[in-house]
């Protein structure tokens, strides 16, 4: 009986074993209409896009919060408590402490020709800046009277953008407008000049950073921003070494006397010094003659890997079908604005798997406005590397708007929906107020997160240096079994960034809503899968929202659907998540695995489907069926019993 048993599992093996060819040749999925990769831009060419998605991002953005401001006002219209003065102006007090952009409202008792004035926090005003506001106010109320919505032009006072819009009540009784800042839109593009690198950024000479060729390590000097593709930057009296053997205490006071460094910053096995008076060369020759080293490398500085988008992308051009999608949430900014979840079939995933909070996701970034209402009961609690005694809060958009791609809340009635219902967002502030942060940030973050139970961690950042340290933490997560997802980078070149580079972690380029390769997405041999990347609406600082593009977006797609894959399925290790990512994705571009998409754009749906069978799908087999098998094996081929 059990030689039967044997043979049988050994016969199933062999064909299985076949079928596995089969399976996982790249590319074996039935691809979907082909989609050429748009050319690398010449630098001339590259800058001239960039200028011109800038100002249609930011267009894009003044556009979202338009519509969310109208949001807010049908809200209160539609809010029967609200009719009285000193009710209406409790209530829109309490929500100008949330939303400080709504720096003026009024609410109109059109029939009896009463209005409440509740004003916030307004700048200082000349005459003229009031006259015009009260121009705006009273088109406003001519238009309530009529039944009739109003949007006003942007219009400037006191040096800041701002607008007014008015919506009327269903009755026809009451009407509300109110006097928005957009601020937001000096923020977007002040950002997104220094991450699409349309300015020499980081700049050198602020705060002693150098700048060298990620090949040869020679200096160089970033004077436009097309040179930040061949620049690796990193702090110029900073040294990163890992020592052959532990250093004792002695020695290393020793070290901080003979380089004039206070005590050395350890992580893993690595030692971060910074010297008073000596540069990285000098650090490097003292350290090279002196000690037995692994490795010594500069202190490396990552940045956001964000641009803004091509276009303004409406209801109109979402995806044949999109219309039919079932699971189409309530949230305002949705249907006119996400086109980035339907084409990755989020929605029908929504039907297999919504998250769960046992699957957190870690955000190594700038941090999260840790009171953005759309993000409320959606985060744990997180870590400031950057400021330790400090909570980890954004202070540059970045890292609030990733994490409205992967967790916004669905169905609230507001913004944006997040790929994920349920699975919990770890914010781990790693970058600084310029958006940039040290190789030692970055690893102390991914530890961080592995040891307080991250399942899943997001780096939207990248240099192009190959760094050991940062590479030793990758490992440490990896190896702990955690399913780490990274940004390819924006400076449309094949040369790898890191830490998408590393074969622990899977690489994610970006995509348009035509399933083009975006023009500003780098490419290579190392890209694993890609995903929507350009325009897409997402949270932003303040209880704003925002359109963004770059890989900085499309990674958390992946990496929520990563949390989506071990929400439903638990026992699936990290590489198995990743290799369902790969092999249920859509294939584009040339056939099979090319560099432009790797294996293809992320699947939702089929990659859910695939996990979630009652039976154990033929993907997971390697890494999970063949361990069963091999245990059953052991038993059967036992000690044998003294019969």
């Amino acid at each position: 009986m059990k030689s039967r048993t044997l043979w049988s599992i050994l016969g199933a093996a062999s064909v299985l074993g076949a079928l596995l060819i089969l399976l996982f040749i790249p590319g074996s999925k039935q691809p979907a209409p082909t989609a050429e990769p748009t050319q690398p831009l010449r630098p001339q060419q590259e800058n001239k896009a960039k200028h011109f998605t800038m100002l249609s991002d930011i267009h894009a953005t003044d556009q979202l919060n338009r519509l969310d401001a109208k949001g807010h006002l049908r809200k209160m219209l539609n809010n029967n408590s609200l009719r009285s003065p000193g009710q209406i102006k409790a209530y829109t007090q309490k929500e100008q402490k949330l939303h400080k952009h709504f720096q003026q409202v009024r609410w109109y008792n059109l029939k009896q020709n009463k209005m409440t004035d509740i004003q916030g926090l307004l700048p200082k005003m000349n005459k003229k800046d009031k006259n015009l506001i009260t121009h705006h106010f009273q088109m406003a109320q001519q238009k309530l009277k009529r039944g009739e919505t109003y949007d006003s032009p942007k219009f400037n006072v006191a040096g800041q953008p701002y607008f007014v819009v008015a919506e009327p009540s269903k009755d026809g009784k009451y009407g509300a407008a109110a006097l928005v800042n957009q601020g937001v839109l000096h923020e977007v593009s002040n950002h997104q000049k220094r991450n699409l690198r349309l300015i020499p950024y980081p700049k050198e000479g602020k705060f002693q950073v150098e700048s060298i060729h990620a090949d040869t390590l020679s200096d160089i000097t970033v004077k436009t921003g097309h040179d930040n593709e061949k620049a690796s930057h990193f702090y110029e009296n900073e040294i990163v070494v890992s020592f052959q053997n532990e250093p004792s205490k002695q020695q290393l006071l020793d070290i901080s006397k003979e380089i004039s460094c206070e005590t050395p910053r350890k992580l893993g096995y690595a030692y971060v010094f910074r010297s008073k008076d000596m540069d990285y060369l000098k650090l490097r020759s003292y350290f090279q003659q002196k000690w037995k080293t692994k490795y010594t490398e500069p202190h490396y500085i990552y940045l956001t890997n964000d641009r803004p988008p091509q276009s303004r992308v409406n209801s109109d051009s979402l995806p044949d079908g999109a219309n039919a999608q079932v699971n189409i949430p309530n949230d305002l900014l949705f249907s006119q604005y996400q086109w980035n979840l339907p084409v990755i079939e989020t929605n029908r995933g929504w039907d297999l798997s919504r998250g769960s909070e046992d699957v957190i996701i870690a955000v190594v970034d700038t941090g999260v406005d840790l009171q953005h209402s759309d993000l409320d009961g959606q985060l744990v609690k997180g870590y400031n590397i950057v400021e330790k005694d400090k909570e980890p809060l954004d202070d540059v958009g970045h890292g609030t708007h990733v994490a409205g791609i992967i967790g916004a809340l669905v169905n609230n009635g507001e913004g944006v929906a997040g790929v994920s219902w349920y699975n919990k967002i770890m914010p781990v502030k790693a970058l600084d107020g310029s958006g940039s942060g040290t190789t030692y940030a970055v690893a102390e973050g991914i530890i961080w997160a592995t040891d307080h139970g991250a399942k899943v961690i997001n780096m939207s950042l990248g240099n192009y240096a190959d760094s050991q340290f940062l590479h030793d933490a990758v490992k440490y997560a990896y190896d702990r079994d955690v399913v780490l997802v990274a940004a390819s980078g924006n400076d449309n070149t094949e040369r790898p960034g890191y830490p998408a580079a590393y074969p622990e972690v899977l690489a994610v380029a970006a995509t348009d809503s035509n399933q083009k390769r975006a023009e500003y997405s780098n490419y290579g041999d190392y890209i694993d899968v890609a995903a929507p990347g350009t325009n897409i609406a997402s949270t932003f600082p303040g209880n704003q929202y925002a359109a963004l593009s770059g890989t900085s977006m499309a990674s958390p797609h992946a990496a929520a659907m990563a949390g989506l894959i071990r929400s439903l399925n638990p026992d699936l290790t990290n590489q198995e998540v990743m290799d369902v990512m790969i092999n249920q994705a859509v294939d584009l571009g040339d056939k099979g695995k090319d560099k432009y998409y790797g294996h293809g754009q992320i699947d939702i749906f089929q990659s859910l489907k695939a996990v979630g069978s009652p039976e154990v799908p033929l993907q997971m087999w390697p890494g999970q069926t063949l361990q069963n098998l091999e245990q059953e094996l052991r038993k059967l081929n036992g000690p044998r019993s003294n019969e």
